[in-house]
């Protein structure tokens, strides 16, 4: 299957990137390559972009779709958690920009061996890192009751998450639990009626919380806002494309915490704690994508774009 995913807020992305044609830039999310090879097409002389990416299966498509750039374009097999060491390996200490677009490719979603859709049956999997032992097979089947329903609350926002995990568990117990389709018929048991007919597919908050647990999304991203700031030249830019609630809520805050981490007091004369601005959020609100891309391009329409400026002082 032929790896596909639409860029979404592209040339929003780039223009906020601010290229400098002799710059290096880290694409953290590789994926298809749609925003690297716009990035790579600015860059000249000493212009570098390090394109990261998890999934075996984008690292094959991304390397082909970049080849004509290779010169200036270097291919790294990894999580974005692993930004700075992998670029240590590379002689780098410092960059002028970086991108994350956190949304799930068009290619994962649609290949239903990879088990990330709940439109098809296929084996429950969800990983997008097939080197990883854990899988949504196993958090379906292993996971406590009261860590189900954690998981489908927190990261689903799912208000039928208690009924879900209690499905789940009771089902399980008459046998494994092994495909996306006995996931759905179990999700939906769960579900009223009424619900079911009025709302999106019943599966797919559940399928949300799975994954994000299967590959620790929110984790490795609160884990990592600080250090891609610190990675950042004078001036570099950081640019990150949300498509949930979730993620919006840790970037916004980690980038108005890095704008301002001043902890003293509102009532104190001057600051004395000692913490310093590491630059300034560039989109008080987020950019969203436009009607035409929504249109265009449905998966789009919960896109967010928030940018981040480095000053050093």
């Amino acid at each position: 299957m032929e790896f596909r995913h639409t860029s979404v807020l592209l040339q929003e992305t780039i223009d906020a990137l601010c290229i400098r044609s002799g710059g290096i830039y880290v694409d953290g999310t590789l994926g298809g390559g749609g925003h690297s090879e716009q990035i790579a097409a600015r860059l000249s002389g000493e212009g570098r972009l390090i394109g990261i990416d998890q999934d075996a299966a984008a690292v094959e498509a991304a390397g082909k779709r970049l080849e004509q750039f290779k010169d200036h374009v270097t291919i790294v097999r990894s999580n974005y958690g692993n930004m700075a060491g992998e670029l240590k390996k590379l002689g780098i200490s410092s960059v002028d920009g970086v991108l994350l677009d956190l949304g799930v490719s068009s290619y994962q979603l649609d290949d239903a061996e990879r088990g990330f859709t709940y439109r098809e049956d296929a084996p429950l999997d969800m990983r997008m890192d097939q080197r990883k032992a854990l899988t949504a097979r196993e958090v379906v089947n292993s996971y406590s009751e009261q860590d189900l329903y954690r998981i489908i609350r927190d990261y689903g926002e799912d208000r039928f998450a208690k009924n879900i995990a209690k499905h789940i568990v009771r089902e399980r117990q008459i046998q494994s639990i092994e495909t996306t389709g006995e996931l759905i018929h179990i999700i939906k048991a769960a579900i009223p009626a009424k619900v079911r007919a009025t709302g999106g597919h019943p599966a797919k908050r559940t399928f949300q919380a799975i994954r994000i647990e299967v590959n620790q999304e929110l984790s490795v991203l609160m884990n990592s806002l600080d250090m891609i700031i610190d990675l950042l030249n004078d001036g570099g830019r950081f640019c990150v494309i949300t498509f949930h609630s979730l993620e919006d809520r840790i970037v916004k805050d980690a980038f108005r915490k890095a704008e301002n981490p001043c902890i003293c007091p509102p009532d104190f004369p001057v600051c004395v704690c000692g913490r310093k601005p590491k630059g300034k959020v560039i989109t008080r609100k987020p950019i969203l994508p436009s009607v035409r891309e929504t249109e265009d391009n449905p998966r789009s329409k919960s896109a967010k774009l928030r940018v981040f400026e480095r000053i050093i002082i």
